[in-house]
């Protein structure tokens, strides 16, 4: 599927013209650079919990997530214990999955454990995949590239959770660190890499 034209009459990758939420988000944050650990340890967090279900579901719970996981902080959600866990698992404001809420808590004390000089940035950095022409299509896009089965392979080995290489992958993409807008989307040359 090529590029198809919104309600504006912009060319977008036809995944964002499907609502007004999908069409904010693919135009002024995916594959945009997001700068910072907390910043990205949001970004890895909510990639994890998308896992299996829809983007939508969580781009409409995003706000209850921020502040269900105290805006992300890896200081304060490193800290949550057993009454938070509970606390979580009552939120319908969020997905309530114990497997997802735990590792949430865990990558926050996985990017506090990083050694000294490394940063998400930097991981993820060293794992940006080689520009590649434009996709043309989705069928273009890939859900899994070598560098994102290296990636995850690095973030699991620093103690984070729910991070396979289609969520690494998709990391990468939502965070600029790869460029797959369609050839034909406006956005494509919009959005500089990280």
């Amino acid at each position: 599927m090529s590029a198809v034209s919104g309600s504006d009459g912009r060319l977008r990758c036809p995944w964002a013209v499907s609502s007004e939420e999908y069409q904010a988000y693919h135009d002024n944050e995916w594959g945009r650079p997001v700068v910072g650990d907390a910043a990205l340890y949001e970004r890895i967090s909510l990639e994890a919990f998308q896992s299996g279900l829809s983007w939508i579901t969580i781009l409409r719970k995003r706000e209850n997530f921020r502040a269900a996981f105290a805006g992300f902080d890896p200081q304060s959600v490193a800290a949550f214990d057993d009454d938070d866990v509970a606390r979580l698992l009552s939120d319908a404001g969020i997905v309530r999955n114990r497997a997802k809420i735990l590792a949430t808590i865990a990558n926050a004390q996985a990017v506090l454990a990083l050694p000294e000089g490394t940063t998400l940035a930097g991981i993820l950095e060293a794992h940006r995949p080689a520009p590649k022409p434009a996709p043309q299509s989705l069928t273009d896009v890939p859900a899994v590239v070598p560098e994102s089965v290296a990636l995850a392979k690095e973030l699991r080995s620093h103690g984070f959770r729910f991070v396979g290489p289609t969520t690494a992958y998709a990391m990468q993409q939502a965070t600029g660190y790869v460029n797959d807008h369609l050839a034909s989307c406006w956005v494509r040359d919009a959005a500089p890499l990280a």
